[in-house]
């Protein structure tokens, strides 16, 4: 009951929080600008940029509620997606006036947010060995690394992935209710409740942004939804790991990593740099394929609850 309360309430603050927001962007001038230059931008108005804020909201105010984890690791979650959150604002804000926000400070920050979710002991150390059932716990170097690594690499490729409506939102939905069923199965109660305040925050703000969206998260709502999403999976899925269930949180975040890293791998090639925004993603190649916007986005969810089921199995398969 607890889990469906906190549902409720996330998903009723977003929806609450989201339209006055929406009218203070409009005020302000705080919206993305169609531009029939850029492949990337396919809405034909100028579209309110505040729903990261309510997300934000969404998050904390339900968070503080229903978990009860240490108030190091609270402090750590929500002062990390607070700093994710304002240094999107500010990327954002960079855009709505046609400007480039340098890549190297919103990465450290980033990375930063990520930092401070190790140091309160959210890590990945280590995983069963299949063959003798003994643990094997990492080097600390090599903890840190793949800690902070996964982290700003789930918010970086959410962040990539919302480029059409209710795409980006849509796939964190999905993702939190896979991770959500995983620790649950794993009987982990503060994992499962953040999973499933995701689940309603997504969904709220999927209630106006579905097309035709009447308004984006940006940056900073994309990049929130990410670096939870990093900290669910590393709080729940990777605790107590075997070496098979390792890939349960990286299938949860199927579609979104896969094409991602091929984006990525794509652009190093090419020379590139790797944050650069194109028209690569798998949804803006779908669109040049000739399908709908729906039936891309509809295509795309499947494909990530496909990958969610795959990885339920995996865990109930051990």
């Amino acid at each position: 009951m607890s889990y469906f309360i906190a549902f409720i309430i996330s998903f009723a603050i977003v929806v609450a929080l989201i339209p006055p927001l929406r009218r203070v962007a409009l005020r302000i001038g705080f919206v993305d600008k169609p531009r029939s230059d850029s492949a990337r931008k396919i809405h034909r108005e100028p579209i309110p940029l505040t729903a990261g804020i309510a997300i934000f909201a969404g998050f904390t105010a339900v968070y503080l509620i229903f978990v009860r984890d240490s108030w190091i690791q609270s402090l750590a979650i929500l002062g990390g997606g607070l700093l994710i959150l304002l240094i999107g604002l500010v990327d954002d804000w960079y855009k709505t006036h046609g400007k480039e926000f340098p890549a190297l400070p919103k990465m450290a920050v980033q990375l930063s947010a990520a930092v401070l979710v190790y140091l309160s002991g959210i890590v990945f150390s280590g995983f069963e060995n299949p063959f003798n059932g003994s643990y094997v716990t990492l080097p600390d170097w090599l903890s840190f690394l793949f800690t902070v690594l996964w982290i700003f690499g789930v918010t970086t490729v959410i962040n990539f992935t919302d480029g059409m409506d209710g795409l980006a939102g849509g796939l964190s939905a999905i993702s939190a209710g896979t991770l959500l069923v995983v620790a649950l199965v794993m009987g982990q109660q503060s994992s499962a409740m953040m999973a499933v305040i995701t689940v309603g925050i997504s969904a709220g703000y999927l209630l106006y942004n579905r097309p035709p969206a009447k308004v984006f998260m940006g940056d900073a709502g994309a990049t929130y939804l990410g670096f939870m999403l990093g900290v669910i999976a590393l709080d729940g899925a990777f605790k107590q790991a075997t070496m098979l269930s390792l890939f349960i949180p990286i299938l949860s975040l199927g579609v979104p990593i896969l094409d991602n890293v091929r984006v990525v791998i794509s652009r190093i090639r090419n020379g590139v740099p790797f944050y650069q925004a194109d028209a690569s993603q798998a949804h803006y190649r779908l669109l040049a394929a000739g399908l709908k916007p729906v039936q891309v986005v509809s295509f795309l969810y499947l494909m990530n609850i496909c990958f969610g089921l795959f990885s339920i199995v995996l865990l109930l398969a051990q």
